[in-house]
């Protein structure tokens, strides 16, 4: 028998709690009718979970955040030093209209250790693109990152990611986010396992208006890695996540595949289960694995996906880690864990744990989500 002196039990679990905090946090919030509010709930619900952090990661996502811009693409970039600014806005002068630029606004009282220079700029391709803006602002973008010392980590319309190392609470007040509203925010607290913690390897990651939040570790990061790659996608951030921003950028928006089918892919039923189907179901099953094996995302996960007019919960066929929903009237809510929820919305009109593999979804102008009967 072995057993283990009180003080090495003391520093494993310093508080002698029963809870199995699965990493990182997750907190969705969307108003399906496009009211625009303040981060306020946002925060509250993360400072709820900031055990599940451990400071070395977190950001969050606005959508609806610049009406007045909301034609334009809006590139925030962290550039790691001033020559970094000078190759990444002259890349950026050659192929883009510039129709407004300035700096982040950050809170210069709160002490940041050697951030990296943040700017936004409020864009327009250049040259004969009108067919295929998206296509040619995801190329620029993935080019920019590949040069090495910066790194555009939001570039969708009418949206922005504010995210860098620190905890949620902490890079709120630092980016001044109560000054924003949006009608929808998706935010993440990082436990980094494997990964350096970094400002280009916080949460959410970001191409056009798709936006990814995770939690857990895929085992399957290469092969997903080299299948996007021959959609030309390159992974620069150092962390295994920036496949799904990809992944569902691919499905969703270049190859038009609705939410249900992106969810077989990436978090398909076992070969057994799909041996058990009717013929029609099995084969559907057996095609997808066949054309999107590569793509398909093995390990513990849970997501929460944004984009315009939609956000996304999403987790691992085994439900390796934890995910829960809830409705309240036009308010959606999707988080880690269900007492976040509860801090923000004590009184929902529904809430419950979705199976693995099974996605939520909340979506603009309607005012129900789908539930489970």
């Amino acid at each position: 028998m072995i057993t283990q002196r009180p003080e090495v039990i003391r520093l494993q679990d310093p508080y002698n709690e029963d809870k199995v905090h699965d990493a990182c946090g997750l907190f969705g919030i969307m108003n399906t009718s496009g009211l625009r509010f303040s981060a306020d709930n946002a925060i509250k619900a993360m400072v709820n979970m900031h055990d599940r952090g451990n400071g070395l990661g977190a950001g969050f996502a606005i959508y609806g955040l610049y009406p007045e811009y909301k034609d334009d693409y809006a590139l925030h970039v962290m550039y790691l030093d001033d020559a970094a600014v000078k190759e990444g806005e002259d890349f950026i002068g050659r192929h883009f209209e510039v129709r407004y630029a300035e700096d982040v606004s950050v809170d210069d009282r709160i002490e940041v250790v050697n951030p990296p220079v943040l700017k936004r700029y409020f864009v327009q391709p250049k040259g004969p693109i009108a067919s295929h803006p998206d296509e040619f602002v995801r190329s620029a973008v993935i080019r920019i990152n590949t040069i090495g010392r910066s790194f555009v980590f939001s570039s969708g319309k009418n949206m922005g990611v504010f995210k860098g190392v620190g905890y949620p609470e902490d890079l709120a007040e630092y980016f001044k986010l109560r000054e924003y509203k949006g009608y929808m925010w998706i935010c993440h607290s990082r436990f980094p396992t494997n990964t350096p913690g970094w400002w280009g390897g916080a949460h959410p990651f970001n191409i056009l208006d798709w936006s990814v939040i995770h939690n857990g570790e895929l085992s399957s990061y290469g092969a997903n890695r080299r299948y996007l790659e021959t959609f030309g996608y390159r992974c620069t951030m150092q962390t295994d996540t920036e496949v799904m921003a990809y992944a569902f950028d691919l499905l969703m928006r270049r190859q038009g595949l609705s939410v249900d089918l992106t969810a077989k892919i990436l978090a398909p039923p076992l070969w057994l289960e799909i041996d058990a189907m009717h013929k029609e179901e099995a084969q559907i099953h057996t095609s997808l694995r066949q054309v999107y094996g590569g793509l398909l995302m093995n390990g513990p996960f849970s997501v929460i996906v944004a984009h315009h007019g939609q956000m996304i919960g999403l987790a691992d066929r085994l439900k390796l880690r934890p995910l829960s929903a809830a409705v309240k009237s036009d308010y959606v809510y999707i988080a880690s864990e269900e007492a976040a929820i509860q801090t923000v919305c004590p009184n929902p009109d529904k809430a419950w744990r979705p199976r693995g593999g099974e996605p939520i979804t909340g979506t603009l102008k309607e005012s129900l989500v789908e539930v489970p009967a």
